[in-house]
């Protein structure tokens, strides 16, 4: 009885994981793609959400990190630009760092990334993080073995100090299958408003989808914890992929919107004799 438990609980844990597989347990396909139209009136609702979550932060001077993980072509930077691109850049500040320098790889590996941390009312955003040591690092051989097992080892305890210092951490990783992964990246080769994603080390990376699963997997397992747990997502489909992450990340946010403010336009001054001077001003072209 023991063990049939045990096997079911096991089998709920993976269907709860997997949203096709929750679909197939209900006899459904996949949903489809999302319209335009919807997708932009849900994220209007959500842009809306977002503004009021930047004005509580900056009235109660709450302190939030967002961490960006996930497969190479999942949709970290389309999220983040959805993410913020409604609110202020004062409030939300995305750090994408590039590699390390040669001074930077002689420091303690979370150095680099402690100045870009959250102050008072302020929202951080990391298009990837200090969580390259456990993915990209190791699986391309930039780091040994014992760098990675040394940085999960220590991670959680850095998290536990982010947080008890009154830091919000949201750590979400983003997944994608195979064969839409092989999508995007054919869909970059010749647009030339996407070949600039596609770096020599995504093409290295593309070959070693097994071994970032099995880093994936090690990182979970060690640094999901009950004060910086990973939230998984699924973006196959971008646009539901968005939708979801944002409105959870909203749900992670104790905010509460403030009340409005009677904004009022003063009048406008009168010319008092000013005319507009006859200048040799240069205008550009208007083509459009």
């Amino acid at each position: 009885m023991a063990a049939k438990k045990a096997k079911q609980e096991q089998h709920d844990r993976e269907v709860l994981a997997s949203p096709a597989a929750a679909r197939r347990e209900a006899g459904a396909g996949p949903p489809p793609k999302m319209k335009r139209k919807e997708y932009e009136r849900e994220m209007r609702l959500l842009h809306g959400e977002l503004v009021a979550m930047q004005e509580w932060v900056k009235a109660s001077g709450a302190k939030v990190c967002i961490v960006f993980e996930g497969r190479d072509t999942a949709g970290k930077g389309g999220t983040i630009k959805r993410i913020t691109e409604r609110v202020s850049p004062r409030v939300f500040r995305v750090v994408a760092l590039p590699a390390p320098t040669e001074r930077e790889k002689s420091q303690m590996y979370i150095q680099r990334h402690l100045p870009h941390f959250p102050a008072a009312g302020e929202v951080v955003i990391f298009d990837r993080s200090w969580y390259n040591r456990a993915g990209v690092e190791p699986v391309m051989g930039f780091c040994t073995p014992q760098e990675t097992e040394r940085f999960l080892e220590l991670t959680p305890a850095v998290e536990k100090a982010m947080t008890d210092s009154g830091i919000l951490l949201l750590k979400y990783w983003l997944e994608v299958s195979a064969a839409e992964q092989t999508r995007r990246l054919e869909s970059r080769i010749n647009d030339p408003r996407k070949i600039w994603k596609l770096s020599d080390l995504d093409l290295k990376s593309y070959s070693r989808w097994y071994d970032y699963s099995r880093a994936r997997d090690v990182m979970l397992a060690v640094t999901d914890t009950t004060w910086a747990p990973w939230y998984i997502a699924h973006t196959d489909d971008k646009k539901r992929g968005r939708l979801n992450i944002i409105s959870h990340l909203l749900s992670q946010v104790p905010y509460k919107p403030l009340a409005p403010r009677h904004v009022k336009l003063p009048k406008r001054q009168q010319p008092g004799g000013y005319r507009e001077p006859d200048l040799p001003l240069r205008y550009i072209p208007t083509p459009f």
